[in-house]
């Protein structure tokens, strides 16, 4: 029989305190004044501001996932919200940034590392946006903010064959802890796809956590539920997303078409 590690160990502790429901994380992508926008993943820097004085009001803190699950492990997340923001645009470190800073909060930001410096070309129907630099990384993490990782090209892990998969999982581990000189622990599943297979992947690859957006049942460490915060989302519609935070166990009517299962009924 092997020996259980710490990271083992830590993880099994997270999966044993883990609330039900599981602690609330928010999921935005890119924050820049942008009118078209077919899958609604842009929040404008004045819409975003506002979002976080709401967070700030009701004495909440965002935080970075990382920070989230260890606060979790040691009993004293209350209070606590995490913030994270996939795709790894690079208006994060012009928009987002100092408006986080400001605060006084983190966030995590899951970046693909076969695309620095490139941009969103999944989006088939655009807009093109930049993406983050190997550059841009540096100074996130010299800010204070996590980075994780969205796998290499955003490719659904779900429909991926053996090989795609081991490659998106460890091969972006590798490439992001060279450049922010720290081991990656966090995962993000591209489009939210996920299941056993992908999950398995991920915890394989070395990864501390795994994010997704509704897991249902598959919901833990490696397969966090988030909640998309968009442009639409004033105080009251925030107030109302949190209250029904327990409720969330498939995906919400109002999700961005991007991560809706094809063929799937919401609910």
């Amino acid at each position: 029989m092997s020996a259980v590690t710490a990271p083992d160990r830590a993880r099994a502790r997270i999966r044993r305190l883990l609330p039900t429901p599981p602690p609330w994380v928010a999921m935005y992508h890119s924050i820049t004044d942008a009118a078209d926008d077919p899958y609604q993943v842009t929040v404008s820097p004045v819409r975003f501001a506002r979002q976080l004085h709401w967070l700030g009001d009701r004495g909440l803190r965002g935080v970075s996932v990382r920070e989230l699950l260890d606060a979790t492990a040691a009993g004293r997340a209350r209070g606590l919200v995490g913030l994270t923001f996939d795709d790894g645009y690079a208006d994060f470190l012009e928009s987002a940034l100092p408006l986080l800073r400001r605060h006084g909060f983190t966030a995590t930001v899951f970046v693909l590392a076969g695309r620095l410096g490139g941009d969103n070309a999944w989006d088939e129907r655009g807009p093109r946006k930049p993406l983050l630099t190997e550059d841009d990384i540096a100074r996130i993490v010299e800010a204070g903010m996590e980075v994780g990782s969205h796998g290499l090209l955003h490719t659904s892990l779900v429909t991926a064959d053996d090989a795609t998969l081991a490659e998106d999982t460890r091969r972006s581990r590798a490439l992001l802890s060279e450049i922010t000189g720290t081991a990656t622990a966090g995962y993000c599943y591209p489009y939210g796809d996920v299941d056993a297979r992908a999950v398995r992947a991920v915890r394989e690859a070395g990864y501390r956590y795994g994010c997704a957006i509704s897991p249902g049942a598959l919901t833990g460490a490696y397969a966090l539920p988030r909640i998309h915060i968009g442009e639409r989302d004033t105080p009251w519609r925030l107030t109302a997303k949190r209250a029904l935070h327990a409720l969330r166990r498939r995906r919400p009517a109002d999700l961005p078409e991007r991560f809706r299962p094809v063929g799937a009924a919401l609910s």
